[in-house]
């Protein structure tokens, strides 16, 4: 493994559409260390599969460059392939086979020895906590399940570096922080970690370092903490008074420091720059002037949801 686990210098993919060349990738500047559990972070259509289809040699970029494991994608695509695993938001688990044979066949196709893929088959179910269901068809096992089989699938050759493309979508909440916590170990263990993911939260529980993208170029790149700090996180105040919050929109968002103010039903949600000292007290006020009593309130401080909202907007994307 060299100095640097995954290094993009100006990395660019365009497509050619119906009115002309369309950049999906624009100029892109990344570095993650090894050992390192990088975030890459985006809305929809910002160039992250994209970036993620280059990582793992899908995708040819169209300029710039990009090394794994000290390897260029593009002049080097097989000795990259050696030296990753890569587990998909979608289902790739072979149905036909059970999942221990799944594991298998994968340390075979990376020249194990039958006897070799078996034991490092068993010993990462034994890890992941699927040593009772590995004889069963990926069919007969639950979503978190099979999204560890994944995972193990993906470490069976021991690779350098592990990509992950929203690991945890459509499975449920216990099986998503099941999976956090093993993850978690994996990187405590020294294995290197790229993962785009939809939930933020994820991201601050598990990145050691984040970079957020938009229209194909790095917005920010930094810690979760150095994010919210350099982005300008909110901290969100909703008041829930005994009347609609409406009346008292208005003259909330005049307050210093507010930077939006969103009235829904009862509950007034008031996004303010950090730190908000003080504005509770003025928003109860504000409400008092309406006409309003306060039934409730809740401060939430600074996170990296706020800071992604404030770099990239607040508009719906497909």
């Amino acid at each position: 493994m060299t100095d640097v686990a995954i290094r993009t210098t100006a990395l660019r993919k365009t497509y050619t559409g119906g009115k002309g060349p369309v950049p999906a990738v624009n100029g892109l500047d990344l570095e993650v260390r090894p050992g390192e559990f990088f975030g890459l972070l985006g809305p929809n259509g910002a160039g992250k599969s994209t970036t993620m289809g280059m990582l793992t040699t899908r995708i040819a970029p169209t300029g710039g460059s990009a090394t794994v494991a000290g390897f260029d994608v593009a002049k080097n695509p097989v000795d990259v392939r050696q030296r990753i695993g890569v587990v998909t938001q979608a289902n790739t688990m072979d149905r036909a086979v059970n999942l221990l044979e799944n594991l298998e066949f994968r340390g075979r196709f990376f020249g194990m020895s039958g006897k070799e893929s078996r034991r490092r088959a068993m010993e990462l179910f034994e890890e992941f906590g699927l040593a009772e269901v590995a004889t069963r068809l990926d069919d007969h096992v639950s979503g978190g399940q099979s999204k560890r089989a994944m995972v193990c699938r993906a470490l069976m050759h021991r690779p350098d570096v592990l990509f992950l493309d929203e690991p945890t979508a459509a499975i449920d909440p216990q099986a998503r922080r099941r999976l956090w916590e093993l993850l978690r170990g994996l990187n405590a263990a020294g294995q290197t970690v790229l993962l785009t993911t939809h939930h933020l939260e994820e991201a601050e529980e598990l990145c050691d370092r984040v970079a957020i993208v938009d229209h194909g170029k790095v917005l920010a790149c930094d810690t979760v903490d150095g994010i919210k700090a350099s982005a300008g996180a909110d901290s969100v105040i909703t008041v829930t008074f005994d009347g609609p919050a409406q009346p008292a929109r208005e003259a909330a968002g005049k307050l210093t420091g507010v930077r939006r103010v969103e009235a829904d039903g009862t509950d007034l949600r008031v996004h303010a720059a950090a730190p908000a000292d003080g504005l509770l007290g003025e928003l109860i006020a504000t409400g008092r002037g309406h006409g309003l009593a306060v039934r409730n309130a809740a401060t939430l401080p600074p996170s990296l949801e706020t800071a992604f909202l404030n770099l990239t907007g607040r508009e719906y994307r497909e």
